[in-house]
């Protein structure tokens, strides 16, 4: 399983929240009681160059590991209720509570828990309060102070191999491969038995296109955990992404031989049917999950998927009504951020339909959901910002140029003054959109090369932006890489899957 992305399991926490926390997971400190606690607990010594865990309590303490060696293997949802212990047992552990976000199955929860975690940071060591703001920083969008923190981190405990994951992480999230690949393989040197670094080292090789190093990570982390379902999930990752989705089944099949409740694994058959041109045994596949969940994220996980078959199946009608489905979970909780995440991804496929005042509808509602809710200044900027990058793509359809232009100017101007590397690059890709509409090819190719060359539609875009170039030769690499993306549910490789193959 893929930990950086969150997969879907956090699907409902809308775009630029995801993507910034993700190089928070998987970090937490070292199994040890720090100096200063309370003094019915024995002190413990931590080795040389390792990040504390602060807490008063022993029993705390083991609960929190327990969650934490369940976290690291994707047994997410029974890592719950061992943070949920180690908090009872301590309700100043501030760790617990970070954790305890970053394992939420709602956005709700996620602030919940990280904002505790952010008010009891003064108790906690000067690395642990470096990991929980770096974490609110990310939540609220602003990668530079994230990596501000994470610099801080990494100066403090170069010889952590927690500290060392989480700044790996951050490059991942950035798509910097080759620098999250140097801090991944240094948190294995640091930590041999450290199964999730070699996790997402052989994620980051894959995400680099260097397959047989990617495959070696993954078989490493098979010897480490062999009775443990992840390592298979991954390494079935990686085969669906070359396309060997017999073998990749096959992989998936294992990891639910060893859990059955792993249903990241069904997803994944899921795809592989489905690129192998069985969407119906693919949606059979995916309803396994509805039957074996066990909370509404897990839910989520099943209705998303459905969506992404339904509409690479061309039937858009029922994808909106899976949407609606995840929207209704979302207002059982009153789940803002699941529930926003709910009204973009339901307004992406109006616009896609060519519905763009219905589109806009959707946009309009989650903008107003966020700003009305008790969430953080900074996320309300973000998603008043990200609502310019929305009205463009609206105006794009409706052939107003003028708009589109505005829009995009408005959108690139906030992005520049933020820093952030992933809003940059959807910058660039609405330029490139706004060229390829005034058949400006040249431009056209500049800024979609700028653009997320991790997303299937703009490598389809790429595709187009060469085809009116008239050079049919690069116009056929890029809608091979978009047709042959082969990746687990993702909305924009369903837009693009079948029409990129048709090139």
């Amino acid at each position: 399983m893929f930990r950086i992305s969150l997969k879907s399991r956090n699907r409902s926490i809308p775009l630029l929240l995801s993507l910034t926390v993700a190089a928070t997971v998987s970090f937490m400190g070292c199994a040890n009681v720090a100096e200063g606690t309370n003094n019915s607990i024995a002190k413990k010594t931590e080795p040389a160059g390792k990040l504390p865990l602060t807490t008063a309590s022993e029993e705390a303490r083991k609960e929190f590991l327990q969650g934490r060696d369940l976290n690291e293997k994707l047994l997410i949802h029974d890592s719950i209720a061992h943070f949920d212990k180690a908090i009872s047992l301590d309700p100043n552990f501030a760790m617990a509570e970070l954790n305890r976000a970053l394992v939420s199955p709602t956005g709700k929860e996620f602030f919940e828990h990280l904002k505790k975690a952010v008010s009891l940071a003064d108790k906690a060591s000067p690395g642990e309060k470096l990991l929980i703001l770096g974490t609110e920083a990310g939540a609220n969008g602003n990668t530079a102070k994230q990596k501000e923190y994470l610099d801080q981190l990494i100066a403090a405990f170069p010889n952590d191999e927690r500290a060392n994951f989480a700044l790996a992480g951050y490059y991942f999230g950035q798509q910097e491969m080759p620098k999250a690949i140097e801090y991944y393989k240094k948190a294995t040197e640091l930590g041999p038995t450290f199964s999730s670094a070699f996790n997402l080292l052989g994620y980051a090789y894959r995400q680099n296109a260097d397959y047989a190093n990617a495959e070696a990570a993954f078989k490493k982390y098979i010897e480490l955990i062999p009775n443990d379902p992840n390592p298979y999930d991954s390494y079935a990752e990686l085969l669906l992404k070359m396309g060997k989705f017999d073998d990749s089944i096959a992989q998936y099949r294992k990891a639910l031989a060893i859990d059955q409740n792993f249903i990241n694994a069904h997803q994944g058959i899921g795809m592989a049917l489905l690129y192998k041109g069985n969407a119906e045994e693919a949606s059979a596949e995916i309803q396994k999950i509805t039957g074996k969940a066990r909370s509404d994220a897990e839910r989520r996980t099943a209705l998303f998927a459905l969506t992404v078959v339904d509409v690479d199946s061309g039937k858009w009608d029922k994808a909106l009504g899976d949407v609606d489905m995840q929207y209704a979970l979302g207002e059982k909780t009153s789940d803002v951020p699941g529930m926003t995440g709910d009204l973009q991804l339901k307004g992406n496929i109006l616009l896609e339909m060519g519905k763009y005042d219905e589109a806009k509808a959707q946009y309009e509602k989650a903008l107003k959901m966020t700003t009305d809710s008790n969430l953080s200044p900074q996320i309300k900027d973000n998603a008043s910002l990200f609502h310019h990058y929305n009205l463009a793509r609206v105006a794009l359809g409706k052939k107003d140029l003028t708009t589109a232009k505005t829009e995009a100017e408005a959108f690139y101007k906030g992005t520049e003054a933020l820093k952030n590397p992933a809003q940059v690059r959807q910058a660039h890709q609405l330029w490139g959109l706004i060229a390829i509409e005034a058949k400006d090819y040249d431009k056209a190719v500049s800024e979609l090369r700028q653009a997320n060359q991790q997303n299937p539609y703009d490598l389809y875009r790429l595709c187009q932006a060469y085809q009116g170039k008239g050079d049919a030769g690069q116009a056929k690499e890029f809608c091979k890489k978009a047709a042959n993306f082969n990746s687990l549910p993702q909305i924009n490789y369903a837009f693009v899957r079948t029409k990129a193959a048709k090139v």
